[in-house]
C-alpha cells in the first residue's frame, strides 16, 4: 500500500541486523518509523501496539527470533526467544503459530546456520502474508461484487470495526483487502468505519488507509452502527477476527459482539476475514479463549492533536473513577453469516472450516 505515493510494507528488513516497522501509536498525526534490532525490541513493540493486528503481531515477532539468533542460537537460547515473546500478547494465535513455525525451522539445524535460516524464514512468513491477504481480498471482493449488483448504481454501504487493514499485515489487510480491491475495480463503496474505542483503531487507523486510498468513508461512534442498520444503510459488515476457533467462535476486538447481534437483527449479513494462521484447531469454544485485559489508562485517557499541531495526552474520566479494559470479546458463530480466507469463503461452522481446510479432519 502507498502513504504519500510511496510504497510501503509494515515491516521490512534493514540490512541483515535490524527491521523497521511503522509506528502505529503515532497515527493518524503524525508517520513515523521505528528500528528493532533485538527481540527485546520486538517484544516491546507488541506490548505497546506500536505494531498490532495479529499476522503482522506474528511477522514481528518471527523476526524477534531471528534477531535473538544472531546472538546465541543454541537450543536453550531458542527456546527462551519462543517463550519471551509468546507472552507478550495472549488473544492473538497468530502469535504462537508464527513462534512454533520458527522454532519447528531451526530446532534441528545446525546452530552455525541458524542465523541465515531464520532471517530467510521471517521473511518468508511476510511474504506468504501478503500473498495470503490478497487472496483474502480476491475471495471477499466476489462477495461484495454480487451485494452491489443490487444497489442499481448506489454505493454498498460496508461496516468495518477495528482495524483489520495493511497496517495490520504485512500488505493488504483482511477485511479490509476487498474493499481497496472492490474501489479498484470501480464499484462504487461507502465505509462506516467505527471509531473502536478504547484505542481507536477504527478513527486512527482505518480511517487513515481509507483516506490514503480514496475510499469514501465517514467514522462513527461505537454505540451508531445499530442505527445504521435499523436505516437500512449498511449493507454488510466485515471484520477481522485475533483468533478463531474450530467450531467458528471469533475473538476480535471488544466490541465486535455487539455488532455481531445488532448485525442479526437486522437480517445484515456479517462476515469475518482471516488466514489460516489466525484458526486456533486446539480450541473447540470460544469459551476457551484467553481475553487480554489491558491497562484502565488506555480507557481513561486520550491522545488528539492540538490547533497548535501538538499531540497531547488528555484525562476524559471522572478523576479517581477505576476503569476495566478487555481486549477482545467472543463472537459465537451462530451470529457470523462466512468466513473468507485465502481458500474460498466457508460457513462460520466446524464442518465449513473443513471444507477448506480438509487437512485437519484427522488432526
Amino acid at each position: 500500500m502507498k502513504i504519500n505515493g510511496t510504497p510501503y510494507r509494515t515491516i521490512w528488513p534493514e540490512g541483515e541486523d535490524a527491521v523497521s516497522v511503522i509506528d502505529q501509536t503515532r497515527l493518524p498525526h503524525a508517520f513515523a518509523v521505528q528500528r528493532l534490532s533485538s527481540a527485546e525490541d520486538c517484544a516491546h513493540a507488541i506490548k505497546t501496539m506500536v505494531v498490532r493486528g495479529a499476522p503482522l503481531i506474528g511477522a514481528t515477532a518471527a523476526y524477534g527470533v531471528a534477531l535473538a539468533m544472531r546472538g546465541d542460537a543454541s537450543d536453550t537460547a531458542l527456546d527462551a526467544v519462543h517463550d519471551f515473546l509468546l507472552a507478550t500478547r495472549p488473544t492473538a494465535v497468530n502469535l504462537r503459530w508464527a513462534l512454533a513455525r520458527m522454532r519447528d525451522r531451526l530446532r534441528n539445524q545446525p546452530q552455525e546456520m541458524r542465523a541465515a535460516l531464520a532471517w530467510a524464514e521471517a521473511a518468508a512468513i511476510c511474504d506468504e502474508d501478503v500473498v495470503t491477504c490478497r487472496a483474502i481480498g480476491e475471495h471477499g471482493l466476489t462477495i461484495l461484487r454480487d451485494a452491489a449488483a443490487n444497489k442499481n448504481g448506489a454505493p454498498l454501504n460496508v461496516l468495518t470495526h477495528c482495524n483489520a487493514g495493511w497496517l495490520a499485515t504485512v500488505d493488504w489487510g483482511t477485511a479490509l483487502a476487498p474493499l481497496y480491491m472492490a474501489h479498484d475495480a470501480g464499484i462504487p463503496i461507502h465505509v462506516w468505519v467505527d471509531e473502536t474505542r478504547p484505542r481507536n483503531q477504527g478513527a486512527s487507523l482505518t480511517a487513515y488507509e481509507l483516506g490514503g486510498h480514496g475510499v469514501p468513508h465517514t467514522i462513527i461512534a461505537d454505540n451508531a452502527g445499530g442505527h445504521y442498520m435499523q436505516a437500512g444503510a449498511v449493507d454488510l459488515a466485515i471484520v477481522g477476527t485475533d483468533r478463531v476457533t474450530a467450531n467458528g467462535d471469533v475473538a476480535n476486538k471488544i466490541g465486535t459482539y455487539l455488532k455481531a447481534l445488532a448485525a442479526h437483527d437486522n437480517n445484515v449479513p456479517f462476515y469475518v476475514a482471516l488466514p489460516s494462521s489466525t484458526i486456533d484447531w486446539s480450541l473447540s469454544s470460544g469459551r476457551d479463549i484467553p481475553i487480554e485485559e489491558r491497562s484502565a489508562e488506555e480507557l481513561l485517557k486520550m491522545a488528539g492533536r492540538l490547533p497548535s499541531g501538538d499531540v497531547v495526552t488528555v484525562e476524559i474520566a471522572a478523576p479517581g473513577s477505576p476503569g476495566a479494559n478487555p481486549a477482545f470479546d467472543v463472537t459465537p458463530a451462530r451470529l457470523v453469516t462466512g468466513f473468507i480466507t485465502e481458500r474460498g469463503v466457508a460457513p462460520a461452522t466446524e464442518a465449513g472450516l473443513l471444507s477448506l481446510f480438509p487437512e485437519r479432519k484427522s488432526s
